[in-house]
């Protein structure tokens, strides 16, 4: 929705401004991993949050999320936009799952993590977009949302990472 895009936006912006905004390429800011950092770190907190939560935690049920496991040979042998496509999809099996989840949340504390993470899922969605990386990907079924927010994580720290640390734009960048 409009309103998520533009949060999403804002959240970039603000994590722009958080790192001291001129250290930041204008060009080509996701370049600069301490972005996705930023955005690993909130979604560890989510885990961290969930662990602590002791009512409105959401119901016990399945999600649909990315496989996080790499298998690097193949990873290297695939084209960017193979990769893109993976890391587009999985993101969307995201937000799709958190979505999901966070209907069932009355934790106000767990909400707003929940929808943070939407919103830095996709400003990273916008930023992959950007770069013109576009979206199949294989999912697996976890069965509960701490499994989803570790997932969730994982992807980050994983598939999401090896993409932007390889994007086209950002070698030019770092030449």
């Amino acid at each position: 929705s409009p309103t998520k895009q533009a949060r999403g936006l804002v959240s970039v912006l603000i994590v722009f401004v958080w790192l001291g905004g001129n250290q930041v390429s204008p060009l080509r800011p996701i370049c600069d991993l301490r972005v996705l950092e930023h955005f690993i770190r909130e979604a560890q907190d989510s885990e961290v949050i969930m662990r602590g939560c002791r009512g409105g935690c959401g119901a016990m049920k399945s999600y649909f999320v990315p496989l996080t496991s790499v298998d690097f040979a193949f990873w290297e042998h695939i084209d960017v936009h193979e990769q893109a496509v993976e890391v587009q999809t999985g993101l969307s099996l995201l937000v799709q799952a958190l979505s999901t989840a966070m209907k069932a949340v009355s934790n106000s504390r767990l909400a707003s993590a929940l929808d943070n993470n939407i919103s830095n899922i996709h400003s990273l969605s916008q930023i992959l977009h950007s770069l013109d990386l576009q979206v199949y990907t294989q999912s697996q079924e976890v069965s509960s949302l701490p499994e989803l927010l570790q997932v969730q994580s994982s992807f980050l720290r994983g598939k999401v990472r090896l993409l932007l640390s390889a994007a086209p734009a950002c070698q030019r960048q770092n030449s």
